[in-house]
């Protein structure tokens, strides 16, 4: 996907490694933050959510920037999915405990609870939170933002984000809002699966909508006093590599910025277990169709036959290394966007089903199993399995992905910061 962005990915990378890599053209919230001297911070105990992706553009990571700060008492760690130190696998319970590094204690959000009880922020007063965000709905660490929103509004703690780029820029906007009865932890909000706003500008936006009031019946408060520390130089046009600024990976399938493109263009697919890889297991998480059934060219032809804009499609042949199909050769298609601003991305993957649907007759809705509630949740609504699965074309579907974006759009916009 995006080639050419691909290779200038790799070739940054190498030169990073030597130190001849050239100035990011982005400064993160993080470094705007160290170059006021961290002021906002001073005299606080402060609390801090993070993971491995919170760095800076020579990679030392914000845990060690604050807890080595003078001017920072750094007294409190707190882990989101995958952990702080990123060492827990997708969907892994993190456990509370103490950061070997730093000897910080470590309150886990992806265990026991994922909204920060009272007693874990006592003697907190401002939580800060530096998380490399994909842009999408469905990944997790958004919702943990939203629910230390909450708990810190409830006990007054300020609440500081340091902001990131989105990795899908700040113009595509795709998707339906959650409908009532499907918000969880991969549908938080009432927003669209592709939000087209940092970090920052969502937190506003959760913030000024009132999107963070509990689902629990009482009447959480809504609001918290959040400010923004705003990057320097980032331009909604900017995908990641445009940036300048290493690619951390947040989770362990998101290991290029390019996945971050890949992962709603494929990951409601991967939902349902047992249909199509799509590249998880292989070197291109995101990245592909495929299966052992599957003929490669019939495919592709397919595909190339519905002249879908701004998608080009190749055919690929591989064995993933682990997984469902760990050393059995599937074979499908590879895409890549060649029009990334005209491209829907988030209907690349209802594409493939459809053509995989015209050419083998297999709909995987009916056996998805408890698989289905998970896509259903992550969709936002039942809508799009109960209407797709009927005959398995985009056209049937389209018109309703695509009908609250604009409305989306224009409420977004007092939120903007860039």
């Amino acid at each position: 996907m995006l080639y050419g962005n691909f290779i200038r990915h790799f070739v940054c990378a190498a030169a990073l490694v030597t130190g001849i890599c050239a100035s990011a053209q982005v400064k993160t919230g993080i470094e705007v933050l160290r170059d006021t001297d961290f002021r906002i911070l001073e005299g606080k105990r402060v609390g801090l959510v993070t993971n491995p992706s919170g760095v800076d553009s020579r990679l030392r990571s914000t845990v060690d920037i604050l807890n080595e700060a003078r001017q920072v008492n750094l007294v409190a760690l707190y882990a989101p999915e995958h952990g702080i130190r990123g060492d827990i696998y997708a969907g892994g319970k993190v456990e509370s405990g103490v950061d070997e590094s730093t000897g910080l204690p470590v309150f886990s959000l992806y265990g026991a609870t994922r909204q920060p009880t009272a007693e874990m922020l006592e003697g907190v007063d401002v939580m800060v939170y530096d998380i490399q965000d994909v842009g999408t709905r469905s990944y997790t660490f958004i919702s943990t933002l939203g629910l230390v929103m909450r708990t810190c509004a409830s006990l007054d703690i300020p609440v500081i984000v340091l902001d990131r780029p989105n990795p899908l820029g700040g113009n595509k906007i795709e998707g339906p809002l959650v409908q009532n009865g499907f918000h969880s932890f991969v549908s938080q909000y009432k927003i669209p699966y592709i939000y087209g706003l940092t970090v920052g500008e969502l937190a506003n936006l959760i913030n000024g909508e009132g999107l963070n009031r509990g689902q629990s019946g009482k009447e959480d408060p809504p609001f918290c006093d959040l400010t923004v520390i705003p990057m320097e130089g980032w331009t909604r046009d900017m995908l990641f590599n445009d940036t300048g600024l290493p690619w951390i990976l947040p989770s362990p399938n998101i290991p290029y910025a390019e996945s971050a493109i890949g992962y709603p263009s494929a990951g409601l697919c991967g939902e349902l277990y047992n249909y199509l890889n799509i590249g998880i297991g292989y070197t291109l998480p995101f990245g592909t169709f495929a299966e052992e059934w599957v003929d490669a060219d019939r495919l592709k032809e397919k595909l190339d036959s519905y002249n879908v804009p701004g998608v080009a499609w190749r055919t690929i042949h591989y064995k993933p290394i682990s997984g469902r199909l760990a050393g059995r050769m599937v074979h499908g298609v590879q895409y890549f966007y060649t029009d990334y601003e005209k491209a829907e991305i988030t209907l690349t993957q209802f594409y493939v089903m459809q053509a995989v649907y015209e050419l083998y007759g297999k709909n995987p809705f009916p056996t998805a199993g408890d698989r289905l509630s998970m896509f259903n949740k992550v969709c936002g609504s039942d809508f799009v399995s109960k209407t797709f699965m009927q005959g398995i074309k985009v056209q049937d579907i389209a018109d309703y992905w695509r009908k609250d974006v604009e409305v989306f759009r224009e409420t977004a916009q007092k939120y903007l910061i860039y």
